[in-house]
């Protein structure tokens, strides 16, 4: 299941419910400064494991922090857990999510991004017809309720796709496996790998970000009361964080893959080293900007690019002040070059 689009889908309808939350909300439960919790937007997979690396490495720990990892799913509500200082920390799916904080006033914002990447890809079989994105104009794609108000409205600017091309992605690939002039979106470590084991076949994968969609993706997302109060607590996450994804890519990912599984046993092994060969081949988290501000890097250029395209398609109001979605304070500051070059060296 694309639960990247599934979340980004209900992040819009929640803004609501926040605002009226945050009126009510109590202060920060932070039982003793070093007690952390960090709710991720989905069940605990490889696209957490730098997370579940720091834990298991001890990167928290030598930190001065105790941290609890609470894995997502279809009923967890990341912002709202913000909102309401149930968590220190969370896990936003993609750029939308910051945003949305912003137009609702809901007093969270993106404080590193892991994924440098937003992993969403189109997919079509292998076809003389269709060998880019371009090629696609004007052919029937298979999209989730969500994209149609995200990353559609830029395929249509950039590529000149029309609304009449839609057809509805219910994430079951069985009419796409059953039709080969079919294309639909997904996740880049999701759908293509069932494709290929489920259908035998390897289909044409193509990730929006190579050709010029601007979105960072996997943000650490901490409310504004955390960041203003607390911002040792949120380097020191962020920082071990990134550490942990240092050492989750480019050292022995055994260990954080053993809790993964613990949290969630119905993820494979073959499916993690799947996940993690993608990540690394693709650039998702270290490519860019990282290779000299470090892992998590984010730049006001990236941020106003994706809210300029995304303004200009209708998808958020004109005006609205895209550096309240996030701070440059945590990041961009070189943490981990040493330890991948120490974990790199002889490779």
């Amino acid at each position: 299941m694309n639960r990247n689009l599934l979340l980004g889908g209900i992040a819009a309808l929640i803004v609501i419910v926040i605002v009226a939350l945050l009126a009510i909300r109590p202060g920060p439960k932070l039982e003793g400064p070093t007690q952390v919790v960090f709710a991720t937007d989905w069940k605990a997979q490889a696209e957490h494991g730098g997370f579940y690396e720091a834990l298991a490495k001890g990167y928290y720990k030598d930190a001065g922090l105790d941290v609890t990892i609470q894995q997502g799913g279809p009923s967890v509500n990341v912002p709202q857990l913000l909102a309401t200082d149930t968590i220190q920390f969370g896990l936003g799916s993609n750029s939308f999510i910051p945003l949305n904080i912003v137009a609702a006033n809901a007093g969270s914002k993106a404080v590193a991004a892991i994924f440098q990447k937003d992993p969403q890809v189109l997919i079509a079989h292998p076809r003389d017809d269709v060998k880019s994105i371009a090629d696609m104009k004007g052919k029937p794609i298979m999209v989730g309720d969500a994209t149609v108000a995200s990353f559609w409205p830029w395929l249509k600017v950039k590529f000149g796709f029309t609304d009449d091309q839609i057809r509805k992605y219910t994430f079951n690939l069985a009419p796409f496996l059953t039709d080969d002039k079919a294309i639909q979106e997904g996740y880049l470590s999701s759908e293509p790998y069932t494709i290929e084991k489920e259908g035998k076949f390897k289909p044409q994968v193509f990730l929006l970000s190579d050709n010029g969609y601007p979105g960072y993706a996997a943000f650490i997302m901490a409310n504004d009361k955390l960041i203003e109060q607390h911002p040792d607590i949120v380097q020191k996450f962020v920082d071990a964080s990134i550490k942990g994804w240092i050492d989750y890519l480019y050292g022995d990912p055994a260990p954080a893959n053993a809790l993964i599984k613990k949290d969630n046993p119905e993820m494979t092994d073959d499916l993690i080293a799947h996940a993690i060969a993608t990540m690394k081949e693709h650039g998702i988290v270290d490519s860019g900007d990282t290779e000299k501000l470090g892992l998590g890097a984010m730049t006001d250029a990236r941020w106003k690019d994706f809210y300029d395209t995304m303004a200009s398609t209708g998808v958020f109001p004109k005006g609205l002040d895209v550096h309240k979605a996030y701070t440059l304070d945590f990041v961009n500051k070189g943490v981990g070059l040493d330890l991948k070059t120490e974990l790199t060296a002889g490779k």
